[in-house]
């Protein structure tokens, strides 16, 4: 373990965050962190085992360098090697033209016609900063997690009462005027306006909408807790309330977890007054049709039934979304000898998608099923490190694990694109499945794997080398989150098969 204190040496948390994914990745580093000496970085650092005497002694204006180590060697290395970057960072920022503003009040100065601000920061921090912006009549968006309940129903009143919108916490994705906010997929301006609670729900729900040949309006986000009874919904029904009155908005798909039931009802009556389609995924609900509104259970189907909604045309509830590619994920599977399908291990970077999965899964193999399913960027993996779509490193390790375990034989995994996430996702997913069935085959074992790709073919990572990078690597890439589960309970419960493809 090495500690290094840079005294008075402040840097921006996303500046870090950058750094210690570059530098976590060098060989010989088993961990590393990055923060500033305040109160809340120093008891994060106690939680993720990385204090030490010497970082103790810093102050909020000193950044901590921690590094966490093989050999004294490579701690060295890793150190020397964060200060050269935090050096190179500041020089290319000391050579920019643009003004680097501190305060908000510095930023309007420089862009007095700004309506909106994006907020970063520690949780704690979050009600005043973006009180602030509210009662500057300001929209929000709010990145930061771990903002307590009680301030999020706070802001949102507050942003109701000045008819702002607050959006988030922990609200990974938006698009707003043809601007993407936070993780965010390159997509086309189009005809449909989204209310997402989460972000990469969101972006499942945009990318393919893309791929269909549509576009988006606008796309509203309001935190994965909007639809609590505590909040009730305020966001959620005043982003529907837009896109109701939007010249170009002509259909609506609404993404979230289940609502408590009572707001639910108001949810529903609320559905009712709009005179446009809408989609409905509230993500395991049943289907049906009320008025203009269609209720869909997975994400994928939200944008296939919107589509069909702008084109005037019957949609059929269908069983996959590319039926033909789970059939031939089956049968290659199946066909392996040493292949023994007993347990599913779903590692995700996206929450939503881990939401949808354990639906899936408790519905067509029962609720006490012995699968597990993480979602990585749930706020106690995060802790010290960046989000996984950012650095995927701890899912590299935890699929190690997972090819140690001869009770798992199948593994689901996400791969997000788009500008913010991890510039080749593909990379260091593919080297731990080739490590990971090296130990699987050392046992006698083989092992299936199954991804989904979030993208679109303009976002910066290259959906189609992303995929063709899977699947050279033995992974079976199939057309959405729903298709890959649902091709691995099939894996686990054949008779399955019969059920689906007569649907189908």
């Amino acid at each position: 373990m090495r500690t290094e204190i840079l005294r008075g040496f402040y840097q921006d948390s996303v500046v870090l965050m950058r750094i210690s994914a570059q530098v976590r990745r060098r060989v010989g580093i088993r961990e590393i962190a990055l923060f500033m000496g305040t109160p809340a970085n120093h008891a994060l650092l106690e939680e993720a085992g990385l204090a030490t005497p010497e970082g103790r002694m810093a102050g909020p204006n000193d950044l901590i360098i921690t590094v966490s180590a093989d050999d004294e060697s490579s701690a060295d290395d890793a150190v020397l090697a964060v200060k050269q970057s935090l050096i190179e960072s500041r020089k290319t920022r000391e050579t920019q033209a643009r003004t680097l503003t501190r305060s908000l009040e510095s930023a309007l100065r420089e862009l007095p016609d700004a309506n909106l601000v994006s907020v970063s920061v520690p949780g704690v921090y979050v009600k005043a900063e973006a009180m602030a912006a509210l009662r500057r009549n300001l929209h929000v968006f709010i990145f930061s997690d771990n903002v307590s309940l009680e301030d999020e129903v706070l802001l949102k009143h507050e942003a109701a009462k000045r008819n702002l919108f607050c959006m988030g916490p922990d609200q990974g994705t938006a698009y707003l005027a043809g601007t993407g906010l936070g993780f965010a997929n390159v997509v086309s301006r189009g005809r449909v306006g989204c209310v997402a609670a989460s972000g990469t729900g969101l972006q499942c729900v945009v990318s393919r909408l893309d791929a269909l040949g549509e576009g988006v309006s606008q796309a509203i986000g309001v935190g994965g807790r909007d639809l609590s009874q505590p909040v009730g919904g305020i966001m959620t029904f005043a982003a529907l309330d837009a896109l109701a009155r939007d010249a170009e908005t002509e259909a609506i798909v609404l993404v979230s977890k289940p609502p408590h039931p009572d707001v639910l009802a108001q949810l529903e009556s609320r559905l009712r007054a709009i005179a446009k389609p809408v989609v409905a995924c509230c993500v395991g609900s049943a289907y049906r049709t009320e008025g203009n509104t269609v209720w869909v259970p997975t994400l994928d189907q939200a944008a296939d039934a919107a589509v069909a909604l702008l084109a005037h045309r019957g949609w059929d509830w269908p069983a996959f979304t590319d039926a033909a590619s789970v059939a031939r994920a089956v049968e290659t599977f199946h066909r392996s000898a040493s292949f023994a399908a007993t347990r599913i291990l779903g590692l995700y970077t996206g929450g939503t998608l881990a939401y949808e999965t354990q639906h899936l899964l408790a519905d067509l193999l029962g609720d006490e099923h012995p699968h597990r399913v993480v979602d990585l960027g749930d706020d106690r993996y995060t802790v010290g490190r960046p989000h996984p779509m950012i650095d995927p490193s701890l899912r590299s390790d935890m699929i190690l694990e997972f090819a140690r375990d001869p009770g798992f034989g199948i593994l689901l995994v996400d791969v997000v694109l788009g500008k913010g996430s991890h510039e080749n996702p593909a990379e260091p997913l593919v080297a731990a499945v080739h490590e990971a069935r090296r130990i699987a085959r050392g046992a006698g074992r083989s092992l299936a794997v199954l991804a989904s790709i979030v993208g679109t073919r303009r976002d910066p990572q290259d959906l189609v080398l992303q995929r063709q990078s899977l699947e050279a690597a033995g992974v079976a890439v199939l057309a959405s989150n729903a298709d890959a589960t649902r091709c691995a309970a099939m894996l686990v419960e054949p008779q399955l098969q019969r059920k689906f493809y007569e649907a189908a």
